[in-house]
């Protein structure tokens, strides 16, 4: 079987350069950004085995061809899953569209009724389409180069516009433990790496006045006090 895998995925130039040492397991290609860890942590939590390889963006991997064959918009995280739909291997780019597929997958993560995964891939899309580019462009404005810009309107755009997305998440959760109320879902991995990264490595909590959304830090301390997201958080190592 592990022998026909291989066979198989050689067929994925993304493997001439990481080559699969585990042919029989999913391969991703990522790292531990926001948007990366999304997937290591859903795959520890639903315990599906993997092999991970880091794509370096000091030595600018994610502009390879190998890797633009897998992920043409030359983005993290991307998967190839030897036992995709009808067991031929599928290769997958986009973190939301990782996240649904792997919860379907597994049956794991995501509510069994039609009701409930549109509640659940609503916020989902949620995510994708507003708190990740919007806490993102915070981080430049605050962290990056942005912050030499003397005018600051730009940055108070994206300010007030995340902080619009906070009372959101915080109204949700107001009396919910998570996103869709008890149960932990592929919305809460989506969403809380990003809340992390807002207030932790882009410094900026003071700035969104982060205390104004005590539902949302609650949550966000459940989240990353869960044994799985410990251990996503830090996949792949440092190189």
């Amino acid at each position: 079987m592990s022998a026909d895998r291989a066979h198989q995925l050689s067929a994925f130039p993304i493997t001439r350069k990481w080559p699969a040492r585990h042919p029989e397991r999913l391969q991703l290609y990522s790292l531990p950004t926001p948007n990366g860890v999304k997937v290591s942590i859903m795959l520890e939590e639903i315990g599906l085995p993997y092999e991970v390889h880091r794509v370096a963006f000091d030595r600018q991997d994610q502009l390879s061809p190998e890797f633009l064959s897998l992920s043409p918009n030359n983005k993290i995280p991307a998967i190839l899953d030897p036992d995709g739909p009808g067991g031929r291997p599928l290769p997958l780019f986009e973190s939301g569209a990782i996240l649904l597929y792997l919860s379907e997958k597994t049956g794991q993560l995501i509510p069994p009724d039609a009701a409930g995964r549109y509640e659940a891939i609503q916020w989902l899309m949620f995510q994708m389409g507003g708190i990740g580019p919007m806490f993102g462009q915070v981080g430049f404005f605050h962290k990056f180069a942005g912050k030499a810009y003397e005018d600051k309107r730009p940055r108070d755009r994206y300010i007030d516009e995340s902080r619009r997305l906070l009372a959101v998440l915080n109204g949700q959760l107001a009396d919910r433990r998570w996103l869709l109320g008890d149960a932990y879902s592929i919305a809460d991995i989506a969403t809380f790496p990003w809340v992390r990264n807002l207030i932790g490595f882009y410094d900026a909590g003071e700035l969104v006045r982060i205390a104004e959304f005590p539902h949302v830090t609650r949550a966000l301390a459940d989240f990353i006090a869960r044994p799985a997201v410990a251990r996503g958080l830090t996949i792949p190592a440092a190189g």
